[in-house]
């Protein structure tokens, strides 16, 4: 029995190992031809960046993805200017909280 479990957690470990180094970044797109802010665009494996089809709307994208390409949205994408400044709060925060100021 000990020997059963042992064969089956090295199986699935080697699963895991393969599916993990199957999975590519998004850091391997060139910062020019990420997608602007609220768009998307469909990456294909093994086509240079010239080649890629243009940026388009996020749905259309999705929707159109063939097997050997994945959708590269523009909101993911930080090129470490935001350094986590002060930002705004959502719209229920604010009214929430001006509520609270006397």
């Amino acid at each position: 029995m000990k020997l059963r479990i042992a064969f089956l957690t090295l199986v699935c470990s080697a699963g895991l190992v393969g599916t993990a180094h199957a999975q590519k970044s998004e850091d391997d797109v060139p910062k020019e031809y990420r997608p602007p802010k609220g768009m998307c665009r469909v990456w294909l494996d093994k086509v240079p960046p010239k080649q890629q089809p243009a940026p388009t709307d996020c749905p259309t994208a999705v929707k159109n993805r063939p097997s050997n390409g994945r959708v590269i949205f523009g909101d993911d994408y930080k090129d470490g200017a935001d350094k986590g400044g002060k930002r705004e709060l959502p719209i229920i925060r604010k009214f929430i909280d001006s509520s609270k100021k006397p």
